[in-house]
């Protein structure tokens, strides 16, 4: 036990180090927040004026979650560099030799990964909701509102998953280039362009970013389905990023 402590501390002390990961967890930070007021602000004014620009199916519940969808990208960038810093900065082998059991260094980095991801997670989250139902105003709505507790806790969930996700691919590449020229732009338009025709909206329901915005739409009734496609893609990522570094010859 105190070895593998010791292994996650030592995990804890690399990711304070790393700058880009900590310029992505800033970044997750302001771009939710930011997104989340900028939708209260035009949402509001939509209303106010009766502007046909509001989509049909909006509800301030959900617009409180709707920030996070673009922060997201900053925790994906996050999950990958955690893995890939250390492959190219030759610092895998310092690594291997402080923790010679692989299986341990690979469960405490993914551990401190998951912990990080939830500490930044939780809080902007939940404010990134309070203030687009302040921007919203005598529109908004509330936390304790019908389904908005259980989609922020699926939101942090959806959150964690990914960027674990692409932390497993980053693994598997053991570079950021690939995995973030699929991941960002799959995410960014990707999926979304696939549910709109026809043909591949079916598809893309198993694409992971689409089946875990089911945990953060408010009373949806495909939030386990979601979960479990989510959680299927994590597992695999990571267990196929773990297979691969058992096999790294440094």
């Amino acid at each position: 036990m105190s070895e593998t402590l010791a292994a996650v501390r030592a995990e804890t002390i690399k990711l304070r180090g790393i700058r880009g990961t900590r310029l992505s967890l800033l970044l997750f930070a302001v771009v939710g927040i930011l997104v989340a007021t900028l939708d209260g602000w035009s949402a509001r004014h939509a209303l106010t004026s009766g502007s046909p620009s509001l989509r049909s199916d909006f509800t301030p519940e959900q617009a409180g979650l709707d920030g996070i969808l673009y922060g997201q990208l900053a925790l994906i960038v996050f999950g990958v560099l955690v893995v890939t810093s250390e492959y190219t900065s030759g610092m895998m082998r310092v690594s291997l030799l402080a923790v010679p059991r692989r299986g341990r260094l690979y469960a405490a980095k993914m551990s401190v990964t998951a912990l990080a991801a939830v500490a930044v997670s939780v809080p902007v989250t939940v404010l990134g909701h309070l203030v687009t139902q302040a921007a919203l105003g005598s529109h908004g709505s509330s936390l304790g509102a019908s389904g908005v507790p259980r989609a922020l806790a699926g939101a942090v969930v959806h959150l964690t998953l990914m960027c674990l996700f692409s932390a497993g691919v980053g693994a598997i590449a053991r570079n950021a280039v690939v995995p973030l020229a699929v991941l960002l732009p799959m995410v960014l338009a990707g999926t979304h362009l696939l549910s709109l025709v026809g043909a591949t909206r079916e598809l893309a329901r198993y694409f992971p970013d689409q089946a875990g915005d089911e945990l953060l739409t408010v009373r949806s009734p495909h939030t386990a389905f979601g979960f479990t496609v989510l959680l299927a893609w994590t597992v695999a990522a990571l267990g196929w990023g773990w297979a691969r570094q058992r096999r790294w010859d440094g």
